[in-house]
């Protein structure tokens, strides 16, 4: 069973909040970059750097990491993972990152993205923004921007649609089926 819990102009209206909270933190965009985790986070990177263009009439530095080969769980998976590639192309010595995710849910994928981040370089600072922040943390991690805080279950999952990807943004709360 899905439930549609964020329609196109809820999540319109949250990418818009984000690049406004994020500008008002940093004060304005002369010093920070955008790095989106592959892959739904390299589309959040992508669109809230299209926001931020809009607002201050300035284009920022863009990134992307695959963090597949930092994941902690990387041993117990039995298939051979598929990298999609980390892109970067200048030098984070000294930004504001915003690292861009779609779901922030053990926090395991952003402590991943921040081990590679900080072999590239050191920036100034490294804030999190996130679509969804849907709790169940095992590390402590904490976003500085979130679109909405959704409280699950262990036995929910949250689906962020975006239309690069799924032909729409929506986001749906999922139930699983429970295994006996």
């Amino acid at each position: 069973m899905k439930t549609k819990v964020i329609d196109e102009r809820d999540f319109e209206r949250m990418l818009t909040r984000l690049a406004h909270e994020i500008l008002e933190r940093n004060k304005g965009a002369g010093n920070i970059a955008l790095v989106g985790i592959r892959t739904r986070g390299e589309f959040l990177a992508r669109r809230l750097a299209e926001k931020i263009k809009l607002l201050e009439g300035k284009e920022i530095p863009l990134g992307f990491l695959d963090i597949t080969l930092y994941r902690d769980d990387l041993r117990e998976k039995h298939q051979q993972p598929v990298l999609l590639g980390t892109y970067i192309e200048f030098d984070i010595t000294g930004k504001h990152l915003i690292l861009a995710d779609d779901v922030l849910f053990t926090g395991r994928t952003v402590r991943s993205a921040l081990s590679e981040l900080v072999d590239l370089g050191r920036p100034a600072s490294i804030q999190l923004a996130v679509m969804i922040d849907r709790g169940h943390r095992e590390l402590p991690i904490k976003a500085d921007y979130v679109g909405k805080n959704i409280p699950t279950s262990l036995q929910q999952e949250v689906q962020v649609c975006m239309k690069e990807l799924d032909g729409e943004d929506a986001i749906y709360l999922k139930e699983l089926k429970e295994s006996n």
